[in-house]
């Protein structure tokens, strides 16, 4: 295919996209518009893409920075009607409960909404989700798109889940009650021994693989507790997604796989990812993982292959069946994508600072 021409369907494409985004009257007629166009299996955004494979070698670099460009173009048209659809329905809301309020005589209970206590001539705000929450439900749909599924647990953890059975001796420095939200109280009501604020959602991997033989596809997101002195990077309470998989021939080719398609998803753009030697108890080999997103290294998290010790605590044959995990701070990630520098920014509940998002 000839360069001219994959451009012109670039343009044709993009085109046609924002008009659909845009004309989408409600929130069905935008997803359907969005399957129509950024579907992982049939998406036109797709189709273009393929292309990109009969393109002369000397044009690929133009035609692959110009699809990158349409790309995040029809992506952002669609996280802007999106947002349209969302503030049309919560107004929908706010006008029929009004128009509720005006023809009923019935007492308002307290502490229900009541639009008659805004002064006259005021507008009305419109809330909307908090940026951590933005990435959590955007993380859930990338993750899915690659078969993940989601998998919850409790922030109140036993040392067995929390530790033991993630491979963390006694003895471990992560183990020190100095290092942990321990609670007085919890032991003597559980039954279960010391009782803990979780440090880490790889808890949740310990509880499924516990309930469930191989194939195991989750990711666990949540938040998590560690007494850290708040500052620009540190927070005590943050939230973290974890991913797990674990199968037959399950081996590091596929977890540098699946965190460059994620990284690639949730940043856009070419993502390259590289690994560097670690240590974690629960897996085995370990590494930390960094990401070049602009020109620039960044470390995203922890990952590896299950620790043996780990498969057989939840009664799985390390011999029959291997598998990956990896740890990514959802703060991390959200401040990287949106270009903030201090993580306290995100929970001083400051609305002006919120209503950016």
């Amino acid at each position: 295919m000839a360069l001219s021409q994959f451009l012109s369907e670039l343009e044709a494409l993009v085109t046609a996209a924002e008009s659909a985004f845009q004309s989408a009257a409600d929130a069905a007629a935008l997803e359907t518009a969005r399957i129509e166009y950024l579907g992982a299996k049939s998406g036109r955004i797709k189709t273009v893409q393929k292309g990109l494979g009969g393109i002369d070698k000397t044009d690929k670099p133009v035609a692959g920075q110009r699809f990158n460009e349409v790309k995040a173009r029809i992506e952002s048209a669609f996280s802007a009607a999106q947002e349209r659809c969302q503030n049309a329905t919560a107004a929908a809301a706010v006008k029929a409960v009004s128009r509720k309020a005006e023809k009923s005589d019935a007492v308002i209970p307290p502490g229900a909404f009541d639009p008659s206590e805004s002064p006259p001539g005021c507008r009305l705000h419109l809330g909307r989700l908090h940026p951590i929450t933005q990435t959590i439900e955007t993380l859930k749909e990338i993750m899915g798109r690659l078969g993940f599924s989601v998998a919850d647990g409790p922030e109140i953890e036993d040392e067995w889940h929390n530790f033991q059975a993630l491979n963390i001796p006694a003895s471990h420095p992560a183990r020190d009650p100095l290092e942990n939200f321990y609670l007085s109280m919890a032991e003597e009501t559980s039954g279960a021994g010391p009782m803990l604020l979780r440090s880490q959602t790889s808890t949740v991997q310990i509880r499924v693989m516990e309930n469930r033989r191989p194939p195991v596809r989750i990711i666990a997101l949540g938040r998590v507790y560690r007494p850290d002195t708040a500052d620009a990077t540190h927070f005590p309470m943050f939230h973290q997604i974890e991913g797990l998989l674990v199968d037959r021939q399950v081996t590091m080719a596929d977890l540098k796989s699946v965190l460059r398609m994620f990284a690639m998803s949730y940043f856009g753009g070419e993502v390259h990812i590289r690994f560097r030697p670690s240590f974690f108890p629960f897996t085995e080999p370990s590494v930390e993982v960094d990401m070049q997103w602009h020109d620039r290294w960044i470390e995203m998290g922890g990952a590896g292959m299950v620790d043996p010790n780990v498969l057989r605590a939840v009664g799985y044959d390390p011999e029959e069946f291997s598998g990956f995990a990896f740890g990514i701070g959802i703060e991390r990630v959200c401040m990287r994508r949106h270009n903030l520098t201090d993580i306290r920014e995100l929970y001083k509940n400051d609305v002006r600072f919120l209503e950016q998002f």
